[in-house]
């Protein structure tokens, strides 16, 4: 029997008094008063707890907006994009819709079932961040498997900005070679400038450093004064930002069509580019979007970078002549190589002034042309002139 209960049949049928009642079992005269009334008025079941429930909340947060708080949560897993409260706040906002807080949006999601506890996952105030000051301070880049729809095993190459997150290019290969890794690190520099940066693992494809010597991608980068930095053997976490990535990625991807082909693969991939980079919030960017923290700030350039705006960069090997040839303007030009180069690999580096000619293997200089557009052949300035030196 409960207190409630015990106090009332003390004082309606053992007889005491109100304030008997009071001191008897410690509690006031006004509570007993409380009880006997409720007691009169409904009988033993009215001393049961009663609700302390308001009769109205006008702070509450609208049906309607609780409604479409679930239909984001829903539709955002669906499309494969982050669906935590934070993204469905900057979706509210961007609907023009009044914006519970953080706190609210999570309980609502909770209350319904769509949030799954994960005692155990590490918290967030545990790591140490790091970030780049500026855009084009550093880029990252790393590559990850995929699977086509008949179980073919394909690689994806990313390049991430890391002050701002932009995804710089996302292009879907057969596999992932040092000569790929130039070519698309060039066309990021044509598009976006170069950075004062780079971070990578210590894929063979980024660095040979592991064999005492140098592979294209690192000649490049010093031709073009970029600092080159690797993380840790068996440390992922240096380069968290595109390994965190590669899990967004894959999310989205896991909801898509399968891709039959790989330029299936790449129409995903362009246009996964485009939602990441414009109409996704990034929690780490305080609810904006990668693109917009590019925009906003003055770009990092190279310490010593050289005064070429524009690069082209391509790999060849050295024909029986001892020749390469590259259209430039519509027009086929020769670089005079020698013939003692014979067969070799060669990775060619290209701005408006010049070619300079390396060997793919070693990074060891092997010519440099002037960039002559009337001439058909270019001479290798490093030697003295042949024959027929011309004009110099």
């Amino acid at each position: 029997m409960s207190k409630a209960r015990v106090i009332v049949l003390s004082v309606v049928h053992q007889g005491l008094t109100k304030a008997d009642a009071a001191r008897k079992f410690d509690v006031s005269w006004q509570w007993v008063n409380t009880l006997v009334t409720r007691y009169q008025t409904g009988g033993l079941d009215a001393l049961e707890p009663q609700s302390r429930r308001p009769r109205s909340s006008p702070n509450t947060t609208p049906e309607a907006t609780r409604s479409r708080i679930l239909q984001l949560r829903r539709q955002l897993e669906t499309d494969g994009l982050d669906a935590g409260p934070v993204t469905i706040a900057w979706h509210l906002e961007r609907e023009r819709i009044n914006v519970p807080a953080i706190s609210t949006i999570r309980r609502i999601l909770n209350n319904a079932g769509l949030i799954v506890a994960e005692p155990a996952k590490r918290p967030r105030s545990s790591f140490i961040r790091f970030a780049a000051d500026q855009p084009n301070e550093t880029w990252q880049s790393d590559f990850t498997h995929w699977a086509l729809a008949d179980g073919t095993d394909v690689e994806i190459l990313n390049w991430l900005d890391d002050h701002s997150r932009l995804l710089l290019s996302c292009t879907a290969h057969t596999r992932v070679t040092g000569p790929l890794v130039v070519t698309s690190f060039t066309r990021n520099i044509n598009e976006y400038g170069p950075p004062a940066s780079t971070l990578t693992d210590n894929g063979t494809v980024y660095t040979a450093r592991f064999t005492r010597g140098k592979n294209a991608f690192e000649y490049l980068l010093t031709s073009l004064g970029i600092t080159q930095k690797n993380g840790h053997p068996y440390h992922p976490q240096t380069q968290g930002k595109i390994e965190r990535f590669h899990q967004t990625l894959k999310l989205w991807l896991g909801k898509q069509l399968p891709a039959m082909t790989i330029s299936d693969l790449q129409a995903h991939l362009d246009r996964f580019q485009i939602i990441y980079n414009e109409h996704r919030p990034h929690r780490a960017l305080d609810r904006h979007t990668p693109q917009q923290a590019y925009d906003a700030t003055l770009k990092a350039t190279p310490q010593n970078a050289p005064l070429a705006a524009h690069y082209r960069v391509r790999t060849d090997t050295v024909d029986r002549d001892g020749k390469v040839s590259i259209r430039r303007a519509g027009k086929m030009h020769h670089l005079g190589i020698g013939r003692a180069h014979t067969t070799e690999p060669v990775m060619i580096l290209i701005d408006e002034n010049t070619a300079t000619v390396t060997h793919l293997t070693t990074g060891e200089i092997l010519s440099n042309h002037l960039i002559e557009p009337e001439k058909s052949y270019w001479r290798d300035h490093n030697k003295k002139p042949g024959r027929w030196p011309g004009p110099s």
